[in-house]
């Protein structure tokens, strides 16, 4: 499979196709989810087209606990096949689809009480163990194991003595969900969708009672364009009523948003070898590695304000510390948090005014001829949401398409990342870069790694750190405006890159050196240059202000004083 750039020309090229001739499928929606059927339609052979108004990942796929697991506590709910459904998925992702992205990660259960909870606790594990074989697929994690309280505390010296009278050490998955959700489209595109950024529906176009396509507003140019599909999929998540109110009929289902808020602290600061899963009064809380860091999330909270830019409020912050410091040695404080980040999920509604206990099920739905919606779900299982809204739409066209096939399809990058990751040291050895420097890019880029070692070769200034975040090199920036579809600042040093939750300054030392880079391949003026270095200022002082109030109105208000780089109307 050749790799295919998003690059500028390629986004521009890719509107001017989608407007050319008429689509099989128009994805809207620029999420995993959407992402995800964009790759099962082109593998299909169908003609795609995908459109996201703003970053690829730029709404909840950017802002998940960044786990792809079975979801252990939905055992409680009895929910056994969307546990094995999930479990399925993750073997697939670490084993097949993309091994140089989600990758193996333990996590220790404190147990509280002696006798019965190990009992209970460990039959549980045991299932969700049992549930991931039963899939037929290969686990790709290690088998749980118990432990005493000396044996967890020796893996995890950081937890209280008080704090537990032994443990459950057993394993899941996590990925880097924005680069995940980016290299979808990307493969996407590589098997022929055509696929474009900062590119918004603002009507659906009809014809006798049926949905024809999309009216389309280039955000970069401000053109309009009018692009005509026989089968729209709207993928759009939390958004998913909005679009259906274009279509001017009664949806079939609704989306309820749900708040969930983490933060990031660095790694020293909780020893610990293993992530933590803590149970709480409404749900449960991880504690989870990350590189050099920590991630502790997450809040469950109604949410009703502002979709684009959930803010966290300073209790939601509270909550977070206080659970987590509950079982450590050496409490965390404000000072220690290095990043902040708020994501919506969405879910369908239900009766149950607890959001935690709506449906994680995903749904799929034909409004009206011509329009499938999707929504609902879970990251894990992206591809089984894609698959099935592909096939509600095939039943739309006039021939015959073949069967989903994206279990079999491995992302860009995969395709030998594990002989490269086996040769970590010959690639350091060729190219003068430290080993663990290697290993860092693999974990990025996978097999595509020589992508960005080329652009070393050409310009060796590229080879040294980013100043503000070194680590990261100069050549990542780059290439992400190049390759990766990043359009502006923000694309790259939230998305592309975790550089706004993994410094204490959110990035901003790095945003000047990271605007030049990214200017010279989008041809920035040194206006825009400005310009984009002054939004990412802004947004990061509101995020700030938003994290030093009260509630969730207080914090929304203050976020909404940062506007969007880019308009989005």
């Amino acid at each position: 499979m050749r790799s295919v750039a998003l690059s500028p020309k390629a986004r521009s090229q890719a509107l001017a196709d989608m407007a050319s001739a008429e689509l099989d499928v128009l994805v809207v929606g620029g999420g995993v989810v959407g992402a995800g059927s964009a790759l099962d339609a082109a593998t299909r052979g169908l003609r795609v087209g995908l459109v996201e108004a703003r970053d690829f990942a730029s709404g909840t796929s950017s802002r998940s606990s960044k786990l792809i697991h079975g979801g252990l506590r939905y055992l409680e709910m009895l929910d056994f096949r969307l546990v094995a459904e999930a479990l399925q998925e993750r073997g697939l992702l670490i084993d097949r689809l993309a091994p140089h992205l989600v990758r193996p990660v333990p996590f220790l259960y404190p147990l509280q009480h002696r006798g019965w909870e190990r009992l209970y606790a460990g039959a549980g594990v045991a299932l969700y163990d049992t549930l991931g074989l039963l899939s037929g697929r290969a686990r790709g994690v290690p088998h749980h194991r118990h432990l005493t309280r000396r044996g967890a505390r020796g893996i995890a010296p950081s937890l209280r003595k008080d704090a537990l009278v032994g443990a459950l050490q057993y394993y899941d998955a996590q990925v880097d969900d924005a680069r995940h959700t980016m290299f979808l489209a990307r493969t996407a595109a590589s098997y022929g969708a055509h696929v474009a950024s900062r590119a918004r529906v603002v009507d659906l176009l009809r014809e006798s009672g049926r949905i024809t396509g999309a009216e389309v507003h280039d955000l970069e140019t401000g053109n309009r364009l009018r692009i005509r599909a026989k089968q729209v999929i709207n993928a759009t998540g939390v958004w998913t009523d909005e679009t259906q109110d274009l279509a001017g009929e009664r949806g079939r289902f609704h989306v309820r948003a749900s708040k969930g808020v983490h933060l990031v602290v660095p790694r020293d600061r909780i020893r610990s070898e293993t992530g933590l899963i803590l149970r709480t009064e409404k749900s449960v809380l991880f504690v989870i590695p990350w590189g050099r860091h920590w991630i502790i999330g997450t809040t469950d909270t109604d949410w009703s304000l502002d979709k684009a830019h959930p803010a966290a409020s300073a209790s939601d912050i509270d909550y977070l510390l206080d659970h987590v410091n509950a079982v450590l040695e050496q409490p965390l404080t404000r000072e220690d948090v290095e990043g902040v980040y708020a994501g919506l999920r969405p879910l369908l509604s239900g009766e149950s005014e607890s959001t935690s206990k709506l449906s994680r099920e995903h749904a799929v739905a034909k409004p009206v001829p011509g329009l499938v919606v999707v929504a609902g779900g879970k990251y894990t299982t992206y591809r089984v949401m894609a698959r099935d809204a592909v096939d509600a739409a095939v039943h739309g066209l006039d021939r015959k398409v073949p069967p989903s096939c994206t279990e079999d399809v491995p992302l860009l990058g995969a395709e030998g990342y594990t002989a490269l990751r086996n040769g970590a040291q010959v690639l350091a050895d060729r190219t003068g870069l430290h080993p663990a420097r290697i290993e860092h890019l693999l974990g990025r880029y996978g097999s595509l790694i020589d992508e960005v070692l080329d652009l070393v070769a050409a310009d060796p200034a590229l080879g040294e750190p980013l100043a503000g975040a070194p680590d990261h090199l100069r050549a990542e920036i780059v290439y992400a405006a190049s390759h990766e579809g990043a359009r502006h600042l923000d694309d790259v040093l939230t998305r592309r890159t975790r550089i706004s939750i993994e410094t204490f300054d959110r990035g901003l030392g790095a945003a000047e050196d990271a605007a030049a880079l990214m200017g010279g391949v989008l041809g920035w003026s040194d206006e825009q240059r400005k310009r984009e270095i002054e939004h990412y200022e802004g947004r990061v002082a509101a995020e700030r202000e938003s994290q030093r109030m009260p509630d969730d109105t207080t914090a929304d208000s203050a976020r909404m004083g940062a506007p969007d780089v880019v308009p989005v109307a």
